[in-house]
């Protein structure tokens, strides 16, 4: 795509300064960017690479003329503009119109006059598909499944039956939805139901069989969800899984059978979340979370990376650590536990003094 800088300046609602009838074909980084390209240096250290003559994208409150540039776009929330600015360059997957001759659409199955359809794309029995979808090579969409408007499925998606999809969701390559829920049972209490009981007394160890419980729910992703490379989504045991509008999950994340996921959400990488959990509204959990089965999370938690929430968290809540306790209680105890070596030589000099006192005066 090819903007004047002006032109991009209006599109990100944003201050321009200098000339802005600029041809601007890119973004690139500060000390790299070609004369069409749009240098990005929002933060002190990157305008310090700036090249002389060049147009860039600053913080408001820098000075695009003691930088030596001849065009600028100035910006207050430099994150924000980010996503209008890469928006407006992205290509996107390159889909071609049209239906591919080698995608195989059951004749039940109804796909808007505008549907872009790639190559070894399959699409079961009454399948519906809204206006403007866009759907990557070797997608396999099983039956019944619902898929609202302006979908963009990148390739080697896997979308079980029965699973229902709501407007302008994107699904990274390998998405994995609807998969059976892990659920298993012994015709006997098992030892793992003993010791959630017991919190770890065996009585007696046996042998037992695993039989499988099937997975007749669903799935559910709300509008303006994003769902990362190789993430998975199980469908519920008897009701479905529920992922709500505007939740974004990132690469390698799990969520479980039956699990209820809120609303504008962040659910970074590697992100574990166990079976029947619930997750409020606009809870964010850095990477490698992991959330316990039937547990309760609740709105606007914050859990850092590699916490582990084993019990219900309340919501506003800052969490770290395994298990997880208050941020701030963490953060103390780490210090603490930094100092035992000191603590340990004072005490060991403090044993050693009062034994030389002892010895002494049982010399006197």
């Amino acid at each position: 795509m090819t903007l004047t800088i002006a032109e991009l300046a209006r599109a990100l609602d944003a201050r321009l300064w200098g000339d802005g009838s600029l041809i601007v074909t890119g973004a690139a980084e500060a000390g790299q960017a070609r004369p069409d390209q749009i240098a990005l240096a929002t933060t002190p250290a990157y305008a310090e690479k700036l090249a002389p003559g060049g147009m860039a994208l600053l913080a408001e409150g820098a000075d695009p003329k003691a930088l030596g540039l001849v065009a600028a776009i100035l910006v207050g929330r430099p994150r924000l503009a980010m996503a209008g600015l890469t928006r407006a360059f992205d290509p996107g997957p390159g889909i071609a119109p049209g239906i591919h001759p080698s995608a195989v659409i059951d004749p039940t199955a109804e796909l808007p006059p505008d549907a872009a359809i790639g190559p070894f794309v399959v699409v079961g029995a009454r399948v519906r598909i809204g206006a403007g979808a866009r759907i990557a090579s070797h997608v396999s969409i099983g039956a019944d499944t619902v898929i609202g408007r302006d979908a963009l499925i990148h390739a080697g998606v896997r979308i079980a039956h029965g699973v229902t999809i709501g407007d302008r969701v994107i699904l990274n390559p390998g998405v994995s939805l609807g998969a059976d829920g892990f659920s298993f049972v012994t015709p006997e209490k098992s030892g793992v139901e003993e010791i959630r009981h017991s919190l770890g007394e065996r009585q007696e160890i046996r042998q037992q069989h695993w039989t499988r419980i099937h997975s007749l729910g669903g799935v559910e992703i709300g509008d303006d969800v994003e769902i990362g490379a190789n993430s998975t989504v199980d469908r519920g045991t008897i009701r479905a899984t529920r992922i709500g509008r505007g939740t974004k999950l990132d690469n390698l994340v799990q969520v479980g059978h039956n699990c209820l996921v809120g609303e504008d959400c962040l659910l970074c990488g590697l992100v574990g979340i166990a079976g029947s959990a619930r997750i409020g509204n606009r809870v964010v959990l850095g990477g490698q979370v992991g959330v316990s089965d039937n547990i309760f999370v609740g709105d606007d938690v914050i859990a850092g990376g590699a916490t582990k929430i084993f019990t219900n968290a309340p919501a506003g809540r800052v969490l770290l650590g395994s298990p997880a306790v208050k941020m701030e209680a963490h953060v103390e105890a780490q210090k603490n536990i930094r100092r035992l070596p000191r603590l340990y030589a004072q005490v060991a000099e403090l044993r050693e003094t009062v034994k030389k006192l002892l010895d002494k005066g049982g010399e006197e």
